[in-house]
């Protein structure tokens, strides 16, 4: 029976993690236990309880530990079949094959084939042998990403997270469109919402709706519910500490950083998408195309000056309701004449 049959434990049907987690923790824990046995302190239980954790028998934690007192990169991976100096592992040329082929197995395999042939390397392993290799030397987000680019990867990384405050530390502020359709004296509208939300909780602490644009006046508002606790608000409220907000005029308004510093409130500015703060603020009716159709970038394209006036109109009136549409045939333009299609087509 192989010393590492399952044991009723971590990696069964009702395992709290999957059991290609449960793997992963074995390293940490075999280094842990030996730490502790060459400190003297290593006892029976403590095996024990390792090995319910990691789902497999006592005797196979005990030989673990064993094997990496005599070399301890066997602690690396315990419980992997018996290394051999000649088995095949990732190198840096595969890699960049599987980034330049998408992650495609067999055509890496088909390109390091070529390349043996022509006396540039060794001939590669076979396909099952290099699908072993991957998935045992690379890690499913370094898989995702070379297949798919860094959007992928990220599926897999824990990103954005934030360490947990307390209550009232930390407050957030923005705007958002609400996606429903208002009636408001005769005219379908979308309403705005300005609330400020408490990071620790993910609570509401207040909340402005207008029929327009958000302004000052709804920042304001919205302030006086999330710090006001008696009726018609609360239960939530109170002061904060901190409140982060975005670069909004509104929000860095002279007004609004009145109330906030009436209040003893260290108001955060947060930066830019690009993580570096931009010199100005943009107009607050530009449009997304303004930035895009840079008439030193894309001259070359034939017919692009007629399109870039048609897009850069003003927003009044039932042109508003075009601009999405004239926007996306743009950006279509623009991919299209980039990827060469214009040149295709000559």
């Amino acid at each position: 029976m192989d010393e590492e049959a399952q044991f009723p434990g971590s990696e069964g049907s009702d395992a709290v993690l999957p059991a290609v987690s449960v793997r992963a923790l074995r390293g940490p824990a075999v280094r842990r236990l030996l730490a502790l046995r060459r400190e003297g302190k290593l006892a029976t239980r403590d095996v024990r309880a390792m090995a319910e954790t990691l789902g497999v028998r006592e005797r196979a934690v005990w030989k673990w530990v064993a094997a990496a007192e005599q070399d301890e990169a066997v602690a690396r991976a315990p419980g992997e079949r018996t290394r051999y100096y000649g088995r095949f592992t990732v190198t840096a040329e595969v890699r960049a094959l599987l980034g330049l082929w998408r992650g495609n197995v067999a055509a890496v395999h088909r390109e390091l084939t070529a390349r043996a042939a022509r006396g540039e390397g060794e001939p590669p392993p076979s396909i099952p042998t290099l699908h072993r290799a991957i998935r045992r030397d690379l890690t499913a987000g370094e898989r995702a990403g070379l297949a798919g680019g860094e959007g992928e990867a990220r599926k897999h990384d824990v990103f954005l997270a934030r360490p947990r405050g307390w209550r009232n530390q930390v407050w957030e502020t923005d705007h958002v469109q609400a996606p429903v359709l208002v009636d408001v004296e005769g005219t379908a509208l979308r309403p705005w919402i300005t609330w400020f939300v408490d990071c620790a909780t993910n609570t509401i602490m207040g909340v402005a709706v207008t029929p327009g644009y958000p302004s000052r006046e709804s920042v304001l508002a919205a302030l006086r519910a999330a710090v006001l606790r008696g009726e018609p608000f609360g239960p939530q409220g109170g002061l904060p500490e901190k409140v982060r907000v975005d670069r909004g005029r509104d929000f860095l308004s002279k007004a609004v950083a009145a109330a906030f510093g009436a209040l003893v409130v260290q108001v955060e500015d947060l930066p830019a998408c690009g993580g570096a703060p931009t010199p100005h603020l943009p107009a607050p009716r530009t449009t997304p195309t303004n930035h895009l159709s840079d008439a030193s970038a894309h001259a070359p394209a034939p017919g692009l000056r007629r399109l870039t006036e048609c897009c850069t109109d003003s927003l009044k009136g039932p042109e508003a309701a075009s601009v999405q549409v004239r926007t996306a045939r743009f950006c279509c333009f623009s991919t299209f004449w980039r990827r060469g299609g214009l040149a295709a087509r000559a």
